[in-house]
């Protein structure tokens, strides 16, 4: 039993450490919760995605993302491609900023939420060599208990995509200043151009 635990443990350590990382992904689950802009779909979709992506990864796929380079590439041109997008958008509202009322906080569409969070994640190629490729490899070194490991890396994804996602309402006040916006979506159009432009450069 204490063999399990400490496995656990261990998969939850290395998942955290490497989401933690400030990125598209938790950029984009941070505007939406400080917005209160279907934080459940968001969160709940990182986490099935993250999910999904570890039980792959244990599974034994990261063999297969491996020996498929080029489909990671043009992975990476699509997300580059989306992100410097998603970027120019959020520049654009980083030059007009308006403050967080209370009647704007629900005003977004779920669906658009959901398929940009969607695309933030799957279009992501460091998420295969990750979170796939990376996990996996850390999983198959503890041999039977590699599912273990998997159970502690999915935990620590729902935790850290839950505490960002509503935890970020407590900055809500700060928001109510069109200046606060500006710096917010600057931050993430600056985030989705480095990814963006070094996904590119790297494919």
């Amino acid at each position: 039993m204490t063999n399990v635990v400490l496995v656990v443990a261990a998969g939850f350590g290395t998942s955290l450490s490497l989401i933690m990382a400030i990125g598209a992904q938790n950029a984009f689950v941070l505007r939406q919760g400080i917005r209160r802009d279907a934080v459940l779909t968001v969160v709940a979709i990182c986490g099935a995605s993250d999910a999904v992506l570890i039980g792959l990864g244990v599974g034994g796929v990261g063999v297969l993302v491996q020996a498929w380079p080029a489909a990671v590439t043009t992975v990476a041109i699509i997300g580059g491609i989306f992100l410097l997008c998603y970027g120019f958008l959020a520049a654009k509202r980083a030059l007009k900023p308006s403050g967080l009322t209370t009647e704007g906080m629900t005003t977004g569409s779920r669906r658009r939420a959901a398929l940009t969070c969607l695309a933030m994640t799957w279009l992501n190629p460091h998420v295969y060599l990750d979170t796939v490729l990376l996990l996996g490899s850390i999983a198959a070194g503890y041999g039977a208990l590699r599912w273990d490991f998997a159970i502690g890396a999915v935990l620590a994804s729902l935790c850290w995509f839950t505490a960002i996602g509503f935890g970020a309402r407590l900055l809500s006040s700060f928001f109510t200043k069109p200046s606060s916006w500006r710096l917010l979506d600057g931050l993430v159009a600056a985030t989705m151009a480095v990814v963006g432009i070094g996904l590119l450069v790297g494919a």
